[in-house]
C-alpha cells in the first residue's frame, strides 16, 4: 500500500521495527535502513539498478533480511514544490514495486537531500571517488532520518 503523506501511515505503523530509506536516480538506488526503535537512519548501501524486476529482487532480499516495516521513498520534487517527470517515474516505480511486495511505501520530500550528503562526506574529508561510491546511501539516510524525525513528532502529538 502506498501513502502520499507520512502522516497517513503514521496510525498504522508499529512503533517497533526497522524501516528503509531509498534514494531512486536513474542509475543507483541508495537505501538505508533505521535501528528498531526508529530513531537513526544508518546508510547501508548502493545497488546498481539495471532493469525493474532485478532491481525489485535486490530490494526484497534488503526488506526480508531486515525484517522492514516500512520504506520511506525520496520524492524528487522541484526547487519550487511542483512535480516534474522525475517525480512521475519515483511514483510509477512506488506503484510497480507496491505490487510485489506487501510493505508499505510513502513518500519524502528529498530536496538539498544529496546536498546535504555531499557537505557532509565533504566534511569527513572523503575522497572524491569514495563520495561518488557512497553519496546515494548517504542521501537515503538523510531521507530516512528526516522521516524519522517527522515520525517521532507525529507520535508525541497523539
Amino acid at each position: 500500500m502506498i501513502h502520499d503523506d507520512l502522516s497517513q501511515l503514521a496510525p498504522a505503523l508499529p512503533p517497533f521495527g526497522a524501516l528503509a530509506g531509498l534514494d531512486l536516480g536513474t542509475k543507483t538506488i541508495g537505501v538505508a535502513v533505521s535501528d528498531g526503535l526508529q530513531s537513526v537512519a544508518t546508510p547501508l548501501q548502493t545497488i546498481r539498478r539495471s532493469k525493474f524486476t532485478a532491481d525489485a529482487e535486490a530490494l526484497e532480499a534488503i526488506l526480508t533480511a531486515r525484517d522492514i516495516r516500512a520504506i520511506v521513498l525520496g520524492l524528487p520534487l522541484n526547487m519550487d514544490g511542483s512535480e516534474g517527470p522525475r517525480v512521475q517515474s519515483t511514483r510509477a516505480f512506488a506503484r510497480n514495486l507496491a505490487r510485489r511486495i506487501d510493505t508499505p511505501i510513502t513518500y519524502w520530500d528529498e530536496r538539498l537531500s544529496t546536498v546535504a550528503a555531499e557537505r557532509a562526506l565533504l566534511e569527513a574529508d572523503t575522497s572524491r571517488k569514495r563520495r561518488s561510491e557512497v553519496i546515494d546511501h548517504v542521501a537515503a539516510g538523510y531521507i530516512l532520518q528526516g522521516a524519522l524525525d517527522r515520525l517521532r513528532h507525529l507520535r508525541a502529538e497523539t
